[in-house]
């Protein structure tokens, strides 16, 4: 009876834990463009000063793009071929659960033999966290014209000390589909 609880609780807790830690992307592109003649970029600094973020966390996107866009071999110049511009939106999600839970045995569901006292009766928990939407837009620095949107939505790092790690693994994930045709 006690590791049917336990599994109970760690599948609950793995659950939550994954949809929590889920990172959602999409991406749209213009379909004339030949992404081949893009081998070099730089920010657009005008696009970036208008997010709305702190400027250690721009840093933060900044420096995740430029591992990203180094490790698919393009090169930060003085004279790109592409400019890159982020922007961002916060959301604060407030979650309420309502259990209604009979005691059975401690499980905390069912009708049955036994009292519980931490599981009889309705039960309530307020979670709350917030939610960043980063956008990163790829714009031909010649044309003047957006080629590729990229767009990432995550529950953020509360934590200083994994915000970094946060922001490379949205970043990783909404440049997987750049450029176009490289995984669907």
């Amino acid at each position: 009876m006690r590791f049917l609880k336990i599994t109970i609780v760690v599948l609950l807790f793995a659950v939550t834990f994954v949809s929590c830690n889920s990172v959602r992307v999409a991406s749209d592109y213009d379909q004339q463009v030949d992404f081949n003649q893009y081998q070099t970029y730089a920010f657009f600094k005008p696009g970036i000063d208008k997010a709305e973020i702190s400027d250690l966390d721009k840093k933060r996107i900044l420096r995740a793009i430029e591992t990203e866009m180094a490790a698919k071999g393009f090169t930060k110049s003085e004279d790109p071929d592409m400019l890159v511009s982020i922007f961002t939106k916060t959301r604060e999600n407030i979650n309420v659960y309502n259990h209604h839970m009979m005691g059975w045995g401690g499980l905390g569901w069912g009708y049955g033999w036994g009292w519980n006292p931490w599981f009889w009766g309705p039960q309530t928990s307020v979670n709350t966290n917030s939610e960043g939407t980063l956008y990163i837009d790829f714009v031909d620095a010649e044309r003047k014209e957006l080629v590729w949107q990229g767009m990432g939505s995550a529950v953020l790092a509360k934590k200083v000390d994994r915000k970094q790690e946060r922001i490379n693994e949205i970043v990783k994930k909404m440049l997987e589909t750049y450029p176009p045709g490289t995984r669907r």
